[in-house]
């Protein structure tokens, strides 16, 4: 009885072994080949963040179309951006406080991906009548940007601003981009190739890099 019941559990622990090392594998691919990160509409951010003419949309936003000013007194248009991966902030040139770290921790990312052409920047000044091209040329320099990957832009104000609160959800106040206005965010904001938001950090944390590089490297994965 003993023998018996000893041979029985015998075999069963070595089916328990044998049902582990075949089944857990194939469940941890499973889990990783549908790891994606979610597609961002208006109604899945906190209302503070979203524009009130486009709060209750549910499905198939995307980055409206822009049209700004380079470093270079190059015109950079949505098509400029057109298949590819891309990370959005906010910032002006003379900034003395959260900027910096920012502009600190995107130099990180250019640097890291700085030979995968899938993978721009785009920095928004949200002072466009002070950050002139001349003065956006310096800043650039400063910050070690690279020409054709990160452009540092302005633009009209109002149109920035727009893209801000309608588009990229970046900012919590209100307002209408007029002269009076005054936004600063330390987002950054996580672009798909279809023009769709990913995700959304504070970019004044070092720690945020890797997050980034990580949801990059899942957006690269995903099927077209």
């Amino acid at each position: 009885m003993n023998l018996h019941f000893f041979k029985k559990s015998k075999n069963t622990f070595l089916f328990l072994i044998g049902f582990t090392i075949v089944v857990l594998p194939i469940f941890f691919y499973l889990v990783k080949v549908d790891e994606k990160l979610p597609v961002y509409n208006p109604a899945d951010i906190n209302p503070k963040l979203v524009d009130a003419s486009v709060r209750s949309k549910t499905k198939n936003h995307r980055i409206g179309n822009f049209k700004l000013i380079n470093q270079n007194g190059k015109t950079i248009t949505q098509k400029d951006y057109e298949n590819k991966i891309y990370i959005a902030d906010f910032f002006f040139a003379t900034c003395k406080g959260i900027c910096i770290p920012m502009a600190h921790n995107m130099s990180k990312l250019q640097e890291y991906f700085k030979e995968d052409d899938n993978i721009m920047f785009l920095s928004h000044s949200v002072t466009p009548k002070i950050d002139s091209v001349a003065a956006l040329r310096v800043y650039a320099d400063q910050k070690g940007v690279i020409d054709g990957k990160w452009n540092v832009t302005t633009g009209n104000k109002k149109h920035i601003y727009e893209l801000a609160r309608k588009s990229y959800f970046a900012v919590t106040d209100e307002g209408t981009g007029d002269e009076d206005d005054f936004i600063h965010t330390e987002n950054f904001i996580l672009i798909d190739k279809k023009g769709r938001i990913r995700g959304s950090y504070d970019g004044t944390k070092t720690e945020n890099i890797q997050k980034i590089i990580d949801d990059i490297a899942l957006l690269k994965k995903e099927k077209k």
